[in-house]
C-alpha cells in the first residue's frame, strides 16, 4: 500500500480529523487509500502551536489510513477557504504569500494502532500483513 511520510504534528492533525489538507511543492495524479506515516522528524514551532489539542505525537510509525481525493493547486483562493476553514492550522499555508505548491485533499481518515516503519520521500510502498 502506497505511503506518505509527514512531520509531526501535521501527521497527527491529520490521523485526528483536524486537518484536511497536506501541502508539497509537487503535485500528484495519484487517488486512492494511502497510509500516514509520522516521520522522526518534528517541527518545534508547530509543537507549541498545536500544544493546546493535548494530543500524542508519535514518531517513526504508520498512525493512519486515508483517501486522497485531490490535489489542488494553493491559489489566494484556495488560502482563502482555508482561512475561514480553520486559520491555526492552515496559518503556515496562508500567510507565507511566497509559498508555491499544492494541497493533497484527504478524506475518510482513520486512525489505525501504530506500525513502527522507516519513512522514505514521496509515496512508498509498504506491505501490509494480512
Amino acid at each position: 500500500m502506497k505511503v506518505l511520510t509527514i512531520k509531526q504534528p501535521f501527521a497527527t492533525l491529520i490521523a485526528e480529523g483536524i486537518k484536511e489538507y497536506e501541502f508539497r511543492t509537487w503535485k500528484t495524479k495519484y487517488r486512492g487509500e494511502f497510509l500516514i506515516h509520522a516521520g522522526k522528524s518534528i517541527d518545534k514551532k508547530a509543537m507549541k502551536k498545536f500544544k493546546q489539542y493535548h494530543l500524542e505525537y508519535p514518531t517513526g510509525c504508520i498512525i493512519a489510513k486515508a483517501t486522497l481525493t485531490d490535489c489542488v493547486r494553493i491559489d489566494d483562493n484556495v488560502k482563502k477557504e482555508l482561512q475561514n476553514k480553520n486559520p491555526l492550522v492552515y496559518a503556515r499555508a496562508i500567510n507565507d504569500i511566497y509559498w508555491d505548491g499544492y494541497g493533497f485533499k484527504l478524506e475518510n481518515v482513520e486512525k489505525i494502532e501504530p506500525i513502527y516503519a522507516s519513512g522514505k520521500l514521496s509515496f512508498w510502498e509498504y506491505e501490509m500483513e494480512e
